[in-house]
């Protein structure tokens, strides 16, 4: 069944209610979130999603945010972050974990069908046995779970594994299968192993910013996967570890992230904080309904975006992009603070 079924005016009175409980749920068992919300005035009724009270995404990096008792909390989720800064914290109980991980399984069910196919991980097996497990090897460690038969296309030492891969090819080749990488590093190793990839569905995210320094752009990206191994099924995600269980998927044409029918965007002016136009430019707020055990339904990230559509694409709702970070926000993204395999 597919989470990408409701147009905009639908998602929109779907939302707003189901939010603006979840607003009142946390004010009564989150006392830091009550006294934000004493503090701006916050108060119902909530008519459009603009109107729900944000936080700012940084808070969970500064403060402890949890609306479940600490023997209820079942898994502490960290984010990544480069050296010295001070990762969020995100606090699930199990109820909400299994609810954030049924429904990123159902979110990537729409574009890799029911049943787990062979997985081409384009990483090192390395990063999923540091014991600290970094951000990039949870990445990798929470898409596994989507694949089967895992063969890494990078060796211990961060080289091609060329036969790995010709062996992977020869089994599964002639049939759909999955691959997924971080962004750069997708750029970086696939198009330079000469294999027919087209059976492939790539599933990849994590930060551009690389790419953007070599004038790659998403459309470049898309073209040259295309040119280069035959893969024409790219699904590049959005989502944060603030909002885990929340993507927000690119759809086939390669025209835009859509929303999941649980979740939504609204891109806010960041001088005046009211809704931007389509077109125009603005932060993203996020807001998803799977944050149950903490106060992260609508939240205001530090990421520039824009909505380039509604109702006129793949799916429907908003389809929109993600432009970058905003100037002076503090580097953020997988794979951006990591450096080159190995």
């Amino acid at each position: 069944m597919s989470v990408f079924t409701m147009d905009e005016a639908e998602r929109e009175a779907a939302l707003v209610p189901e939010l603006a409980a979840l607003t009142e749920q946390h004010r009564a068992a989150c006392r830091p979130y009550r006294r934000i919300l004493d503090a701006i005035g916050a108060v119902q009724p909530y008519e459009r999603l603009m109107d729900l009270p944000w936080l700012p995404v940084r808070l969970f990096k500064t403060h402890e945010l949890r609306s479940v008792p600490q023997e209820q909390v079942f898994r502490v989720l960290t984010s990544s972050g480069t050296t010295g800064q001070q990762p969020s914290r995100v606090y699930l109980d199990r109820e909400a974990a299994a609810a954030q991980t049924r429904m990123l399984a159902a979110t990537l069910r729409v574009v890799l069908g029911e049943r787990r196919l062979p997985m081409l991980v384009v990483d090192t097996r390395s990063v999923v046995r540091d014991p600290t497990l970094s951000a990039r090897g949870a990445g990798v460690l929470g898409m596994m779970n989507f694949g089967r038969d895992h063969t890494f296309v990078l060796d211990e030492q961060g080289r091609v594994d060329a036969e790995a891969v010709k062996g992977f090819l020869e089994r599964h080749g002639s049939r759909r299968f999955l691959i997924f990488g971080f962004t750069f590093m997708v750029w970086l190793w696939l198009r330079d192993l000469g294999a027919d990839l087209s059976q492939g569905v790539l599933i990849h995210s994590g930060g551009w910013k690389r790419l953007a320094e070599q004038a790659v752009d998403n459309a470049e990206f898309r073209r040259r996967l295309a040119a280069e191994c035959g893969l024409t099924r790219v699904h590049n995600f959005y989502g944060m570890v603030e909002q885990i269980g929340t993507i927000f998927l690119e759809g086939p044409h390669g025209d835009g992230l859509y929303c999941p029918d649980f979740a939504n965007v609204v891109i806010r002016d960041p001088e005046t904080w009211q809704e931007a136009p389509n077109g125009v430019p603005g932060l993203i707020e996020v807001v998803s309904t799977l944050p149950t055990s903490y106060p992260g339904h609508v939240l205001l990230t530090e990421d520039l975006g824009v909505v380039r559509g509604v109702d006129d694409g793949a799916w429907p709702g908003k389809r929109f992009e993600v432009l970058g970070r905003l100037p002076r926000a503090e580097a953020r993204g997988c794979s951006d603070t990591m450096g080159q395999a190995g």
